[in-house]
């Protein structure tokens, strides 16, 4: 049976409990309310039910971005009513089609919160959270049952660097970085916007070019 929006909403708030747990984990709860968590992510390990959950999204949401991220079409969703996750409300669902990789559970699997910091790569960003939040550095050094994870994931047109540090349980999993997915989407838009001018320009010296060769 695919996954439905009406069963992602009925899985919303015991989803919503683990990720607390885990929060609580790594002393987020207190030091991370003020932090924006910028979008949800769910997971699906079929195409049709990735298109379908896209139609049922589209009724209580917009599509405000389809990249490619190493190789598979992401689409970040724009809800019309925010999610309520604790202390943090989130406006914008990551509805990622399937790859390669088949998961064990369908359906929500992580959130992603904003750390405010300038980090450009996961060095950067593991030292900045170390600094700023001392319980986040034991458990990098000593995860216990958590595992940890770095990433820099970019999709085709963007821009900023937005590196990634994962905490993952057995159940969810909470990802931090420097950029919110409104700030990846305004830097895909401005490469894309370089892009065609960057092509303007070259069609326009190159037909100026061919003027010149051919006039007398």
């Amino acid at each position: 049976m695919s996954l439905t929006l009406a069963q992602l909403q009925r899985d919303w708030q015991p989803f919503a409990d683990d990720i607390q747990a885990l929060a609580q984990s790594l002393d987020l709860m207190d030091t991370a309310q003020g932090w924006h968590c910028d979008h949800v992510a769910l997971r699906v390990n079929s195409t049709a039910a990735a298109e379908a959950l896209v139609q049922e999204f589209e009724a209580i949401g917009t599509v405000i971005s389809n990249n490619r991220i190493n190789g598979r079409p992401i689409l970040i969703i724009a809800l019309d009513e925010p999610l309520q996750l604790g202390p943090w409300s989130i406006d914008c669902v990551e509805l990622p089609f399937p790859g390669e990789k088949r998961y064990p559970k369908e359906g929500w699997e992580h959130i992603e919160l904003v750390f405010p910091c300038k980090a450009a790569d996961c060095d950067a960003l593991e030292a900045a959270l170390g600094q700023a939040l001392p319980t986040v550095a034991k458990r990098i050094k000593a995860p216990g049952t958590l595992r940890i994870k770095t990433s820099s994931p970019q999709g085709e047109h963007e821009r900023l660097a937005n590196p990634t540090l994962a905490f993952s349980d057995d159940k969810v999993c909470i990802k931090l970085h420097p950029h919110g997915i409104r700030d990846i989407i305004a830097s895909e838009s401005a490469s894309e916007s370089a892009s065609e001018s960057t092509g303007e320009n070259a069609g326009e010296k190159a037909s100026e070019s061919a003027n010149e060769q051919a006039a007398p």
